[in-house]
């Protein structure tokens, strides 16, 4: 199938590794001209040439400038935006009892306020590309919280709220905006929180093993596409069939 999307222009954030790199890598697979953005520059510039990226730039997006330092640069070097990609590191483990204040300071940076100011700067691209694309990637935490990781359930879920309110509001002006949720998916994050309990966890999954990040950047490129115009405010779970939720 021909996803349409040779020749878009894309930025992702968080792209060095992980969920992040899946989906630039898929949508550079697909003919996307991709724009990395991540703290890294030399994780970035490697991950560069092998996906074959169309340029990076190393910026830390939850300082509150650097948002739109990403946006711009992705727009200078590619003439245009039609692709967001928002992601971020996952905010520290910790249960609300043990989780300082000024750590809910840092993951509402990091985690909300990043894709919200990415957003803002990426909305009149978008709107102006006439098949504009943003994707949150958030967890399946924002429809079954996960013990032990309390910032990550509230902001992502913060995120997925605004992102829900934001697609009503660009429908019209043909912009897309939806959330991709992971599940367990065998990242570095993943071997962070669950080591060697990983066959454990996988007990716990209907399919009963790990997702891959390739898994999830394919269905990433499909929200990206063409076929997927009329998809829009929507959390899709990629997860083995772990959320029991039916909605």
């Amino acid at each position: 199938m021909d996803l349409g999307l040779n020749g878009v222009r894309a930025l992702v954030t968080a792209a060095s590794k992980g969920l992040g790199r899946a989906c630039a890598a898929a949508l550079a697979h697909e003919g996307a001209r991709v724009f990395l953005v991540s703290r890294d520059d030399a994780l970035l510039a490697r991950v560069e040439r092998e996906i074959g990226a169309a340029g990076h730039l190393a910026l830390d997006l939850s300082r509150p400038e650097n948002p739109a330092r990403a946006v711009q640069a992705t727009v200078d070097a590619l003439g245009g935006l039609d692709i967001l990609i928002c992601n971020a590191g996952g905010p520290p483990a910790g249960t609300f009892q043990s989780t300082p204040l000024e750590d809910w300071d840092k993951g509402y940076q990091l985690t909300l306020m990043s894709a919200v100011r990415l957003t803002e700067a990426a909305l009149p691209h978008l709107k102006q590309s006439g098949r504009g694309r943003i994707i949150n990637v958030t967890s399946t935490s924002v429809r079954q919280p996960i013990p032990n990781l309390v910032l990550s359930n509230a902001f992502r879920s913060a995120v997925t709220a605004a992102a829900k309110t934001l697609s009503m509001e660009v429908a019209g002006d043909n912009v897309t905006v939806n959330n991709l949720a992971p599940g367990t998916i065998m990242t570095d994050r993943a071997k962070q929180l669950y080591g060697d309990n990983i066959p454990e966890v996988e007990k716990t999954i209907p399919m009963g093993r790990l997702g891959t990040p390739e898994e999830y950047g394919a269905v990433c490129a499909f929200l990206c596409s063409l076929q997927a115009g009329y998809v829009t405010g929507q959390t899709l779970g990629v997860d083995g069939g772990l959320l029991k939720g039916v909605h």
